[in-house]
């Protein structure tokens, strides 16, 4: 009989030892993403510069695969185009460590396009579904991600000194509280059904 991909609690009597550990782990995990995304809004500066010179880094360890791949294979017929993006990747990477801050920059540059681009995609989808249940709410996030977007366009370049870190840190936080919630989510079913196994023993 295939096994369903899906976890339902146990009603055999049988422990669930993965499940009884998890949900300590999520909520672990949660609690240090929800720190960290705390320091990243309080120093967003330092924390935009520090995704800076993380992206500057894998850009050049990513330059580095390709050019490890591309003298492995020197009869590939895309060899040429290896090494050159491999260039690009190293080039990219080296601009980001030597100065991060331009980096920063840039970030927040394709931050305000996503704001922008996002936003407008949200309102017209929210006009294509008009009458549909919930579509004003796709409208109004549509709509503040359009507002955002022009207030980080007005302050421009003054907002890349926080915007980027500022971002990081609330989606952190968001990510943290919800592995928090889905950790005691998990922690509650795991002693429902312990509490029924118990039951059952009496």
């Amino acid at each position: 009989m295939a096994e369903s991909s899906t976890y339902r609690p146990r009603t055999d009597g049988e422990s669930t030892p993965g499940l009884e550990t998890s949900w300590r782990s999520l909520e672990v995990g949660g609690v240090l993403m929800v720190l960290l995304g705390l320091l990243a809004v309080l120093f967003p500066f330092v924390a935009g510069v520090s995704i800076s010179l993380v992206l500057g880094g894998l850009l050049v360890v990513g330059g580095v695969v390709h050019v490890a791949h591309a003298f492995r294979a020197r009869g590939w017929t895309g060899f040429a185009g290896q090494v050159l993006l491999a260039v690009v990747y190293v080039f990219a990477g080296i601009s980001l460590l030597a100065n991060p801050v331009l980096g920063l920059t840039t970030l927040t540059l394709l931050l305000i396009a996503y704001f922008l681009v996002s936003g407008l995609v949200e309102v017209a989808v929210g006009l294509q579904l008009r009458g549909q249940p919930r579509w004003t709410l796709l409208l109004a996030s549509g709509l503040l991600s359009l507002v955002l977007g022009g207030l980080l366009v007005v302050g421009f370049p003054s907002t890349a000194a926080w915007v980027v870190g500022l971002y990081v840190g609330v989606n952190l936080i968001a990510t943290g509280v919800s592995m928090v919630l889905m950790g005691r989510d998990v922690h509650r079913a795991v002693a429902s059904v312990s509490g029924d196994t118990g039951g059952v023993a009496h």
